[in-house]
């Protein structure tokens, strides 16, 4: 029998690590502390195991604040934070935009299956008054990302957004919308702001079909619920 309570314990403790590790990505934190100290004391007491895993959800981390170039707010540095700020930087300094034409954490509100999911676009480009360009920002492997800002791009308006852009800071793949075929690699084949003012006046806005409308939502929210270090999940 106290074989067998010893290795509850081990499993209790084991199950608090890894739901910090997975669900908060935080190895450092007290409640990671906590599970591997529950995982291999022989003094923990089972039931104190029990209320550990009731309260173990309420266990935060102090994350260090920058400052957001664009909008100027204080944001916790965490995932691709400091990756979008070199986006932003980019977008400013190299590719012409000004900081009024730069969305930050734009909100996207879709119902699937009857039911409300809302969610966040990184950044989003306007150029006179027009959504023409949204970015998904990522710390590493960007081609895993380029569909599902292609779905955000589909859905986010009443238009498909043209261009759709996955970005490290430092390098870029950029994307077609409609049709969903890449554009070119890195962050010269982002379009700068006279560039993409010239295709408004020479190209139409694009709708997508009703027929296709389900399947991009439910494509966007399974990519999606995978974005677990970003401010709207702490």
């Amino acid at each position: 029998m106290s074989s067998l309570i010893k290795a509850s314990k081990k499993i209790y403790g084991l199950v608090i690590f890894f739901f910090i590790f997975y669900g908060k990505r935080d190895y450092t934190s007290e409640g990671c502390k906590l599970g591997i100290y529950l995982a291999v004391s022989p003094w923990a007491n089972i039931s104190k195991l029990r209320k550990v895993c009731i309260i173990m959800t309420d266990v935060k981390k102090s994350y260090e604040m920058i400052t957001d170039f664009i909008t100027g707010e204080m944001v916790p540095d965490i995932g691709a934070e400091a990756n979008r700020q070199d986006v932003e930087r980019f977008l400013v300094n190299e590719k012409g935009f000004s900081k009024e034409d730069i969305e930050v954490d734009v909100d996207i509100e879709l119902v699937i299956a009857g039911e409300p999911y809302k969610s966040q676009i990184d950044l989003v480009v306007c150029v006179d008054r027009t959504r023409y360009m949204a970015i998904k920002c990522v710390a590493a492997s960007l081609g895993s990302r380029e569909r599902e800002i292609i779905a955000a791009s589909r859905l986010l308006e009443s238009h498909q957004i043209p261009v759709s852009v996955v970005s490290d800071g430092k390098t870029a793949i950029v994307l077609d919308t409609v049709s969903g075929k890449k554009l070119g690699d890195g962050l010269n084949a982002v379009p700068s702001k006279e560039e993409i003012k010239k295709k408004l006046n020479s190209s139409e806005l694009i709708s997508l079909p009703v027929e296709r409308l389900e399947k991009e939502k439910l494509i966007f929210r399974s990519y999606d619920v995978m974005n677990v270090n970003v401010q709207r999940n702490i």
